[in-house]
């Protein structure tokens, strides 16, 4: 493997990898502002790991107000190649029920209120037809233990701006539109690693169905709450052990996918307009694909 594994979730996954309080941690500067909280470089199982908390310590950002530029970026910075983040859902379908685990494979975004791209001065299209990496998904599903809770290989992710959950009527549009998950926080974070040429896989991690399913009579608010709590705990370590079990797989294995030179044909300004001061900012995305300007 060609660099480290950069892992992105919740508190709960650092907790339940172990993480936490391990080996360096890191506040680096980006273009894009500062990045949610410390970022701990220690290793695992022998694989060198890259992880954030995507929300901060302390959950202080929501799903619309998380750093995903200034996360992502900081990670290039450091070196990473590969990531695997974890993502709380709800599930639209009768065959994802909570407690398994579901590596997406498509996403409909429907957010519109966060930064979107790397970009800004440039314009740049990566191709986005399978958003997560063919290569990390194979990876993740061959590790299932079979023993384990069910890990479903593909499913449409549908990624909301939140922070309020779907409505019933929402939620049944999801489904006629092809969903099977939802959930806040796979897109930009998809579409900026493939921006960044890393290998991006999601696992997520149902607690609950979505509203389209009446929660069955006589259940309290709060017991439902109760048991989605339960549920996230439960699904977090199962994700957490997929993770620790892909992570040797993973560096041992050479990448079969194209998506380290995502940005290849993806460059439509003319490279000779793009100024310097764009050149150096960007230079830890696009320095292969931008030599300085030649006076």
């Amino acid at each position: 493997m060609a660099g480290r594994v950069g892992i992105i979730g919740s508190h709960g996954l650092g907790q339940a990898l172990g993480v936490l309080g391990r080996g360096e941690s890191h506040t680096l500067e980006t273009p894009f502002g500062p990045h949610a909280g410390p970022i701990i470089t220690t290793e695992l199982d022998g694989v060198p790991v890259v992880y954030v908390s995507r929300h901060g310590r302390g959950h202080v950002f929501n799903a619309t107000r998380s750093p995903y530029r200034a996360n992502l970026f900081a990670m290039k910075l450091l070196g990473v190649t590969h990531v695997l983040a974890t993502s709380t859902v709800s599930s639209l379908r009768e065959h994802l029920p909570p407690l398994q685990l579901v590596l997406p494979d498509q996403v409909i975004d429907r957010t519109y209120r966060r930064p979107c791209t790397f970009y800004d001065d440039v314009a740049v299209h990566v191709e986005l037809g399978l958003p997560f990496c063919s290569t990390l998904r194979q990876v993740l599903a061959g590790v299932a233990d079979p023993l384990g809770p069910g890990v479903h290989p593909e499913a449409t992710y549908v990624c909301v701006e939140g922070p309020s959950l779907s409505t019933r009527a929402e939620s049944l549009l999801y489904q006629s539109m092809g969903g099977d998950l939802v959930g806040m926080t796979a897109m930009p974070e998809a579409r900026l690693a493939r921006e960044a040429e890393m290998h991006y896989a999601l696992v997520a991690l149902p607690t609950a169905y979505d509203s389209w399913r009446p929660p069955p009579a006589g259940q309290e608010h709060e017991t439902l709450l109760a048991r989605m709590s339960e549920n996230l705990q439960a699904v977090t370590a199962s994700g957490a052990a997929l993770i620790r079990r892909a992570l040797p797989r993973i560096a041992a294995s050479p990448t079969a996918c194209r998506c380290d030179s995502a940005l290849t044909m993806a460059i439509w300004t003319d490279r000779a307009r793009i100024p310097d001061e764009v050149r150096a900012r960007l230079r830890p995305l696009l320095g292969r694909y931008l030599p300085p300007n030649v006076a």
